[in-house]
This record gives C-alpha cells, sequence and structure tokens, in this order.
C-alpha cells in the first residue's frame, strides 16, 4: 500500500537509491509514456527547493518525452524487478512497448503517469535544463572515460513535489 511522505521524510541512502537500486525516469507526451533507467544523479536543495537532478544522453527516446513535458516521475524498484529494469534499458520504447512487455502497472495521479509496484516514486516538476558541454569538465578523465563519443548529457534539476513509498 502506497503513502505520501514529504522529502523531509526521505530517509533512505541516495547512493543505494540511484546508484545500486536504479531508478526509472518516465515522462508523458502527446497521450504515450516512455521510461528509461538511470543510475546517475542526485538529491538535494536548490533555489530553496527539494530537487532531484538527472543526466540523459540526447539519443534516449525518454528525453523527447522529458524535453515536451513539464513534469516527470522518477521510481526507484527492489532487487526482484532488477531483471525488468535492465530490460527497460537496453531496449528503446521507439521500438517497442517495453514498459508493457517489462510488466509494469501503469497508474496515474495528479496528471501523472507512474509505476504502482515502485518501492518509491517521486513527482517532479522540470525547474532547469543544460547540455553538458566538453569545455566545462575540470576533470578531463572523466570527459575521456564517459564521453568518447561525444553525446553529452543534458542535466535536469526537478523538483520533487510529491514521494509516494511502498511499504
Amino acid at each position: 500500500m502506497s503513502k505520501e511522505i514529504t522529502p523531509a521524510e526521505f530517509d533512505y541512502n541516495v547512493f543505494n537509491t540511484i546508484g545500486k537500486d536504479w531508478m526509472l525516469i518516465s515522462a508523458s507526451a502527446n497521450g504515450k509514456t516512455n521510461a528509461m533507467t538511470a543510475s546517475w544523479g542526485g538529491m538535494g536543495v536548490m533555489w530553496g527547493k527539494n530537487v532531484a537532478y538527472i543526466v540523459i544522453r540526447p539519443q534516449r527516446y525518454t528525453k523527447e518525452f522529458i524535453d515536451a513535458s513539464d513534469e516527470l516521475t522518477i521510481s526507484v524498484f527492489g532487487e526482484e524487478k532488477r531483471k525488468a529494469m535492465t530490460y527497460m534499458g537496453t531496449v528503446s520504447g521507439r521500438d517497442e512497448d517495453k514498459i508493457a512487455k517489462a510488466g509494469f502497472a501503469v497508474f496515474e495521479a495528479d496528471g501523472q503517469k507512474f509505476f504502482g509496484d515502485a518501492k518509491i516514486t517521486m513527482f517532479c516538476r522540470k525547474l532547469y535544463a543544460q547540455e553538458m558541454q566538453e569545455n566545462c569538465f575540470i576533470d578531463k578523465s572523466c570527459d575521456e572515460k564517459w564521453y568518447a563519443d561525444k553525446d553529452y548529457h543534458t542535466m535536469y534539476i526537478v523538483e520533487i513535489q510529491k514521494i509516494l513509498v511502498n511499504d
């Protein structure tokens, strides 16, 4: 059963939640919803707001949905969904309805689609977006290691408006 908590009540280890558990970033546009697996990002406070930041490469289909919408959801699942999460990260929604094939239950609240079986769902509103740039890397090894194709992520800062947790 889901319950709503405030960002101040969010007591999960962010390093595990994002880097180890992974997350699905999803957005809807033109009557469709798409999602992608992500394991890079963070959470904190910016401009007096509780925020998350996410990064998305330009070739990702989900980026089109995020760019076309003011809102998105970030969903975190337990280890029992690892196989489905891996599938979501390896198949493009351009080619098939990967959400349905992965077996995720899609619900709607406050006009946003979300996954009912997520252990954590953050309903977010976009505040800022900026493409990463080669000349901004202070540690050039990060650029060399992660951007050989120069396909730099766009970083989005999103306000966390509501959090649902499943017990």
